[in-house]
Protein backbone atom coordinates (compact mmCIF):
# COMPACT_ATOMS: atom_id res chain seq x y z
CA UNK A 1 0.00 0.00 0.00
CA UNK A 2 0.44 3.62 -0.74
CA UNK A 3 2.65 5.48 2.07
CA UNK A 4 1.00 8.50 2.18
CA UNK A 5 2.25 11.25 4.43
CA UNK A 6 -0.12 13.70 6.09
CA UNK A 7 3.09 16.79 5.49
CA UNK A 8 6.13 16.88 3.10
CA UNK A 9 8.65 19.75 4.31
CA UNK A 10 10.06 21.02 0.79
CA UNK A 11 13.92 22.62 1.87
CA UNK A 12 16.20 21.64 5.06
CA UNK A 13 17.11 24.91 6.42
CA UNK A 14 16.12 26.74 9.31
CA UNK A 15 12.44 26.77 8.38
CA UNK A 16 11.86 23.30 7.25
CA UNK A 17 14.31 21.71 10.24
CA UNK A 18 11.81 23.34 12.78
CA UNK A 19 8.58 22.83 10.70
CA UNK A 20 9.56 18.95 10.84
CA UNK A 21 9.90 19.29 14.75
CA UNK A 22 6.90 20.79 15.56
CA UNK A 23 5.31 18.08 12.90
CA UNK A 24 6.59 15.52 14.91
CA UNK A 25 5.56 17.18 18.29
CA UNK A 26 2.47 17.18 17.10
CA UNK A 27 2.11 13.89 15.89
CA UNK A 28 2.45 14.54 11.83
CA UNK A 29 3.88 11.54 9.86
CA UNK A 30 6.02 13.97 8.01
CA UNK A 31 9.36 14.23 5.88
CA UNK A 32 11.93 16.79 5.02
CA UNK A 33 13.44 16.40 1.89
CA UNK A 34 16.15 18.58 1.11
CA UNK A 35 17.88 18.56 -2.35
CA UNK A 36 21.48 19.69 -0.33
CA UNK A 37 23.18 18.54 2.42
CA UNK A 38 21.02 20.51 4.60
CA UNK A 39 21.54 24.18 5.80
CA UNK A 40 20.48 26.49 3.29
CA UNK A 41 21.81 30.01 2.84
CA UNK A 42 22.44 29.45 6.63
CA UNK A 43 25.16 27.32 6.81
CA UNK A 44 27.04 30.00 4.42
CA UNK A 45 27.26 32.69 6.91
CA UNK A 46 30.52 32.32 8.72
CA UNK A 47 29.43 33.85 12.04
CA UNK A 48 26.94 34.71 13.25
CA UNK A 49 26.16 36.77 16.92
CA UNK A 50 22.67 37.54 16.31
CA UNK A 51 21.03 34.12 16.89
CA UNK A 52 19.43 33.79 21.17
CA UNK A 53 21.49 31.59 22.92
CA UNK A 54 24.64 31.45 21.11
CA UNK A 55 26.77 34.59 21.57
CA UNK A 56 28.53 33.41 18.50
CA UNK A 57 28.69 30.31 16.67
CA UNK A 58 29.22 29.75 12.70
CA UNK A 59 25.95 29.03 10.62
CA UNK A 60 27.15 25.90 9.65
CA UNK A 61 27.09 24.69 12.80
CA UNK A 62 23.91 26.02 13.69
CA UNK A 63 22.55 24.40 11.11
CA UNK A 64 24.05 21.08 11.80
CA UNK A 65 22.69 21.29 15.03
CA UNK A 66 19.00 22.27 14.08
CA UNK A 67 19.43 19.27 11.47
CA UNK A 68 20.28 16.90 14.59
CA UNK A 69 17.40 18.03 16.63
CA UNK A 70 15.36 17.47 13.50
CA UNK A 71 17.08 13.97 12.86
CA UNK A 72 15.58 12.91 16.17
CA UNK A 73 12.49 13.40 15.54
CA UNK A 74 11.15 12.44 11.77
CA UNK A 75 13.29 11.64 8.47
CA UNK A 76 15.91 14.31 6.91
CA UNK A 77 16.09 13.01 3.38
CA UNK A 78 19.40 14.54 1.85
CA UNK A 79 19.99 14.81 -1.93
CA UNK A 80 16.40 14.83 -3.14
CA UNK A 81 16.36 16.58 -5.85
CA UNK A 82 12.66 17.33 -7.50
CA UNK A 83 11.51 16.93 -10.75
CA UNK A 84 8.17 17.79 -9.98
CA UNK A 85 4.89 18.08 -8.16
CA UNK A 86 1.14 17.88 -8.81
CA UNK A 87 -2.15 17.42 -7.06
CA UNK A 88 -4.04 14.45 -7.70
CA UNK A 89 -7.11 14.57 -5.43
CA UNK A 90 -6.53 14.78 -2.30
CA UNK A 91 -2.68 14.10 -2.29
CA UNK A 92 0.24 16.10 -3.56
CA UNK A 93 2.46 13.54 -5.60
CA UNK A 94 6.15 14.82 -5.73
CA UNK A 95 8.74 13.17 -8.19
CA UNK A 96 12.46 12.85 -7.10
CA UNK A 97 14.00 10.83 -9.87
CA UNK A 98 13.14 7.35 -9.23
CA UNK A 99 11.49 7.76 -6.00
CA UNK A 100 8.27 9.58 -5.33
CA UNK A 101 6.19 10.41 -2.36
CA UNK A 102 2.72 11.69 -1.24
CA UNK A 103 1.63 13.70 1.30
CA UNK A 104 -2.01 15.25 2.64
CA UNK A 105 -0.01 18.91 3.04
CA UNK A 106 2.88 20.63 1.72
CA UNK A 107 5.30 23.07 3.44
CA UNK A 108 7.51 24.89 0.79
CA UNK A 109 10.76 25.90 2.68
CA UNK A 110 12.98 25.78 -0.18
CA UNK A 111 14.66 29.09 0.79
CA UNK A 112 16.15 32.32 -1.74
CA UNK A 113 19.71 32.54 -2.95
CA UNK A 114 21.67 35.56 -3.44
CA UNK A 115 22.26 37.25 -7.26
CA UNK A 116 25.70 36.77 -7.77
CA UNK A 117 27.63 40.04 -9.63
CA UNK A 118 29.61 37.17 -11.68
CA UNK A 119 32.93 38.76 -11.31
CA UNK A 120 36.44 37.85 -10.07
CA UNK A 121 37.21 37.41 -6.40
CA UNK A 122 33.67 37.36 -5.49
CA UNK A 123 33.07 33.59 -4.76
CA UNK A 124 36.24 32.97 -3.63
CA UNK A 125 36.25 35.76 -0.82
CA UNK A 126 33.21 34.97 0.56
CA UNK A 127 33.14 35.03 4.44
CA UNK A 128 36.42 37.16 4.11
CA UNK A 129 35.06 40.51 3.14
CA UNK A 130 32.36 39.26 0.90
CA UNK A 131 29.02 39.21 2.18
CA UNK A 132 25.51 39.42 1.24
CA UNK A 133 23.61 40.32 4.03
CA UNK A 134 24.30 43.81 6.38
CA UNK A 135 22.25 42.43 9.40
CA UNK A 136 24.36 38.96 9.57
CA UNK A 137 27.47 40.92 9.36
CA UNK A 138 27.44 44.41 9.58
CA UNK A 139 28.97 44.02 12.94
CA UNK A 140 32.48 43.09 11.92
CA UNK A 141 32.76 46.22 9.76
CA UNK A 142 32.38 48.76 12.26
CA UNK A 143 34.87 51.47 12.18
CA UNK A 144 36.38 49.40 8.85
CA UNK A 145 35.88 51.15 4.75
CA UNK A 146 32.90 49.28 2.78
CA UNK A 147 31.33 49.56 -0.51
CA UNK A 148 27.78 48.09 -0.98
CA UNK A 149 26.73 47.36 -4.89
CA UNK A 150 23.59 48.04 -5.64
CA UNK A 151 21.40 50.87 -6.58
CA UNK A 152 17.85 49.75 -5.54
CA UNK A 153 16.20 49.76 -2.22
CA UNK A 154 17.73 47.13 -1.16
CA UNK A 155 21.01 48.49 -1.61
CA UNK A 156 20.32 51.68 0.04
CA UNK A 157 18.74 49.72 3.36
CA UNK A 158 21.96 47.95 3.49
CA UNK A 159 24.10 50.90 3.12
CA UNK A 160 22.15 52.72 6.23
CA UNK A 161 22.03 49.58 8.39
CA UNK A 162 25.89 49.43 7.59
CA UNK A 163 26.42 53.30 8.25
CA UNK A 164 23.99 52.98 11.59
CA UNK A 165 26.70 49.98 13.20
CA UNK A 166 29.57 52.80 12.37
CA UNK A 167 30.43 51.60 8.84
CA UNK A 168 32.26 53.81 6.49
CA UNK A 169 30.24 53.31 3.84
CA UNK A 170 30.12 53.93 -0.18
CA UNK A 171 27.38 53.12 -2.18
CA UNK A 172 28.45 51.81 -5.57
CA UNK A 173 26.15 51.47 -8.45
CA UNK A 174 26.51 50.82 -12.28
CA UNK A 175 23.93 53.27 -13.16
CA UNK A 176 24.12 57.44 -12.94
CA UNK A 177 21.60 57.70 -10.67
CA UNK A 178 20.09 55.35 -7.99
CA UNK A 179 17.05 53.48 -8.53
CA UNK A 180 15.90 53.23 -4.86
CA UNK A 181 12.77 55.40 -3.94
CA UNK A 182 13.54 59.06 -2.62
CA UNK A 183 13.04 58.95 0.80
CA UNK A 184 15.61 56.61 0.69
CA UNK A 185 17.80 58.43 -1.33
CA UNK A 186 17.11 61.38 1.04
CA UNK A 187 18.16 58.98 3.95
CA UNK A 188 21.41 58.29 2.74
CA UNK A 189 22.28 61.99 1.93
CA UNK A 190 21.01 63.29 5.57
CA UNK A 191 23.55 60.28 6.72
CA UNK A 192 26.21 61.15 4.56
CA UNK A 193 26.81 57.68 2.87
CA UNK A 194 29.33 58.41 0.15
CA UNK A 195 28.08 57.52 -3.76
CA UNK A 196 30.18 55.68 -6.26
CA UNK A 197 27.73 56.24 -9.26
CA UNK A 198 27.94 55.16 -12.90
CA UNK A 199 30.49 52.34 -12.14
CA UNK A 200 30.65 48.66 -13.22
CA UNK A 201 32.27 46.46 -11.04
CA UNK A 202 35.06 44.73 -12.29
CA UNK A 203 36.46 42.66 -9.64
CA UNK A 204 36.96 42.32 -5.83
CA UNK A 205 40.17 42.37 -4.59
CA UNK A 206 41.92 40.17 -2.46
CA UNK A 207 43.74 36.76 -1.29
CA UNK A 208 43.24 36.45 2.07
CA UNK A 209 40.45 38.89 2.52
CA UNK A 210 39.31 41.61 0.68
CA UNK A 211 41.55 44.51 0.23
CA UNK A 212 39.48 47.21 -2.14
CA UNK A 213 37.66 47.13 -5.51
CA UNK A 214 38.07 47.79 -9.31
CA UNK A 215 35.40 49.47 -11.52
CA UNK A 216 34.90 50.98 -14.07
CA UNK A 217 33.88 54.48 -15.09
CA UNK A 218 31.02 53.90 -17.52
CA UNK A 219 31.52 57.53 -19.00
CA UNK A 220 35.03 57.26 -19.54
CA UNK A 221 36.08 53.61 -19.85
CA UNK A 222 38.53 53.93 -17.30
CA UNK A 223 39.30 51.23 -14.72
CA UNK A 224 39.74 52.36 -10.81
CA UNK A 225 40.91 50.67 -7.95
CA UNK A 226 39.36 51.93 -4.50
CA UNK A 227 40.63 50.32 -1.36
CA UNK A 228 38.42 48.68 0.52
CA UNK A 229 37.97 46.14 3.91
CA UNK A 230 35.10 44.65 2.81
CA UNK A 231 32.05 44.30 0.38
CA UNK A 232 28.45 43.83 0.57
CA UNK A 233 26.38 42.75 -2.94
CA UNK A 234 22.96 43.69 -2.90
CA UNK A 235 22.26 43.53 -6.54
CA UNK A 236 18.86 41.27 -5.87
CA UNK A 237 17.39 37.97 -4.22
CA UNK A 238 16.36 35.16 -6.34
CA UNK A 239 13.04 33.07 -3.96
CA UNK A 240 13.02 29.18 -5.02
CA UNK A 241 9.46 29.31 -5.41
CA UNK A 242 9.76 27.56 -9.13
CA UNK A 243 7.94 24.75 -7.48
CA UNK A 244 5.10 26.45 -5.51
CA UNK A 245 4.33 28.36 -8.71
CA UNK A 246 3.44 25.04 -10.76
CA UNK A 247 0.96 24.26 -8.39
CA UNK A 248 -0.22 27.62 -9.24
CA UNK A 249 0.67 29.18 -5.26
CA UNK A 250 0.51 32.70 -5.32
CA UNK A 251 3.68 35.11 -5.63
CA UNK A 252 4.51 38.57 -5.44
CA UNK A 253 5.76 41.01 -8.22
CA UNK A 254 9.24 39.66 -6.59
CA UNK A 255 8.38 35.77 -6.85
CA UNK A 256 8.21 35.75 -3.50
CA UNK A 257 5.21 33.07 -2.21
CA UNK A 258 2.34 35.10 -0.31
CA UNK A 259 1.12 33.98 2.92
CA UNK A 260 -0.93 35.34 5.17
CA UNK A 261 -0.02 35.59 9.02
CA UNK A 262 -0.39 32.01 9.47
CA UNK A 263 1.95 30.73 6.64
CA UNK A 264 -0.94 29.41 4.08
CA UNK A 265 -0.73 29.94 1.03
CA UNK A 266 -3.87 31.24 -1.36
CA UNK A 267 -3.96 27.20 -2.28
CA UNK A 268 -5.56 24.79 0.28
CA UNK A 269 -3.36 22.55 2.28
CA UNK A 270 -0.29 24.35 0.87
CA UNK A 271 1.87 26.81 2.99
CA UNK A 272 5.14 28.17 2.84
CA UNK A 273 7.82 29.80 5.24
CA UNK A 274 11.58 30.98 5.35
CA UNK A 275 13.02 32.80 2.76
CA UNK A 276 10.84 31.87 0.10
CA UNK A 277 8.63 34.13 1.60
CA UNK A 278 10.53 37.57 1.67
CA UNK A 279 10.76 39.73 4.72
CA UNK A 280 13.23 39.76 7.12
CA UNK A 281 15.00 36.83 5.71
CA UNK A 282 17.09 35.94 9.18
CA UNK A 283 17.37 32.22 10.52
CA UNK A 284 15.28 33.74 13.63
CA UNK A 285 12.52 34.70 11.62
CA UNK A 286 12.53 31.46 9.91
CA UNK A 287 12.07 29.21 12.10
CA UNK A 288 9.07 31.00 13.39
CA UNK A 289 7.51 30.70 9.91
CA UNK A 290 8.62 27.09 9.78
CA UNK A 291 6.56 26.54 13.63
CA UNK A 292 3.61 28.88 12.51
CA UNK A 293 3.21 26.74 9.00
CA UNK A 294 3.03 23.20 10.42
CA UNK A 295 0.75 24.19 13.45
CA UNK A 296 -1.66 25.50 10.70
CA UNK A 297 -1.42 22.47 8.80
CA UNK A 298 -2.24 20.42 12.19
CA UNK A 299 -5.27 22.50 12.38
CA UNK A 300 -6.47 22.18 8.50
CA UNK A 301 -5.41 17.89 8.76
CA UNK A 302 -7.23 17.56 11.89
CA UNK A 303 -10.47 19.96 11.15
CA UNK A 304 -10.41 19.72 6.85
CA UNK A 305 -13.66 21.58 7.10
CA UNK A 306 -12.64 24.84 7.64
CA UNK A 307 -9.16 24.12 5.51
Amino acid sequence: MEEVFDLVIIGGGPAGFTAGIYAARSGLDAVILEEGFGGGQAATSPWMENYPGFEGISGLDLMMKMKAHAEKNLPVEAGVHIDSVRKDGDVFRIGAGEKAYAARALIFATGAKYSKLGVPGEIELIGRGVSYCATCDGMFFRGKKVAVIGGGNSGATEALHLKHVGALVTLVHRRDALRAEKALQDRLAAEGVALLLNRATVAILGDEKVVGLRVTDNATGAEETHDFDGVFVSVGVEPNSGLAASLGVGTDSERFIKTDRNMRTDQRFIYAAGDVTGGLRQVITACAGGAVATMSAYEDLRNPYWA
